[in-house]
Parts: C-alpha cells; structure tokens; sequence
C-alpha cells in the first residue's frame, strides 16, 4: 500500500513540475513590464546605438546595429513600453517575401500556434501571433519598395 502512495505522489508532482507555464510576453528576452529605460539599457548592451536622429526622447527610441538587417523602433508612454517594432532592410520585393515567410514560419514554431492572416496577397501579407498576454504581428506591404516589419505589443490591461 505504501509502494502505491508513493507512486501517486511521485506521479502528482512529475505532473506538477512538467507543466507547461507560458512565460510572460517579452521581446527577445527583454519582458514588456521592464522600465523604458532599463530596455534601452539592455539594447545598446546588446551592441545596439541609438539613432539620435530618428528617435523622439519623449515617446520613441530606434535602434540600429551594424550586421543587423532590421532597425528596432520602441515606444513607450512615460517610463512604460508599450509597443516594438523591428522594420527589415530589403532591396527587392522578392526578399521580403521570402523574409516575411521566415519569420512567420519561426513565429509559428517558437509559439507553436497558427496565425491568423486577414491578409494574403502576393504583395501585401500580415500573420497576427497571439503570444498569451501579447500579440506579434509580421507585415509586408510591398508598393514602391520593398516593406517589411514585425510588432510586438502587449495586450491592453485595465490598470
């Protein structure tokens, strides 16, 4: 008798420690409720710059780094992030196709679900992830040159 409590408490708590917990929406590691600037600081550690010229020091920052084929746009309202953007650099509108279907291709591994795509043109595509407690949507809006992007941007709360 005792043999089988055992195994049904080793079996509960095999149970219990294998679940699976969604870890908060974060971009890249860096979690959304992280003060705005603790996330710049950990950018430009991670060997980003701030491009002084394209950035508003009230309610966005961009980043650039040399060997990254994206730009990363951060916005936040007061010291909280509300939204990242990382704008691709492409030179043909075929690149971006073949890039958007990567990147949705990876979204849909790492986070294991479908998108939902309102759109699907040949040039014109955008996949929504819903991450939980954030949605990623990847965009391609190809017209006079080539358009690429991914946002990331948590879900509203009411606090």
């Amino acid at each position: 008798m005792k043999q089988i409590v055992l195994f049904f408490l080793a079996v509960m708590a095999f149970a219990a420690c294998s679940s699976d917990k969604k870890a908060p929406f974060n971009y890249r590691g860096l979690s959304f409720t992280i003060p705005a600037n603790q996330l710049v600081d950990s950018m430009l550690a991670r060997g980003f710059a701030v491009d002084s010229a394209a950035s508003d020091s009230g309610s966005t920052a961009v980043f650039v780094k040399d060997g990254e084929a994206y730009r990363v746009l951060v916005a936040f309202n007061k010291d909280k992030v509300q939204a990242i953007q990382e704008n691709y650099l492409a030179s043909t509108n075929d690149s971006t196709r073949q890039m958007w279907q990567e990147l949705r291709d990876g979204l849909e591994k790492e986070l294991g679900a479908w998108p939902d795509c309102p759109i699907l043109k040949d040039d014109h595509k955008v996949a929504i992830f819903d991450a939980g407690d954030g949605l990623i949507s990847v965009y391609l809006e190809n017209t006079y040159t080539p358009t690429l992007s991914v946002r990331y941007e948590p879900k509203k709360t009411t606090d």
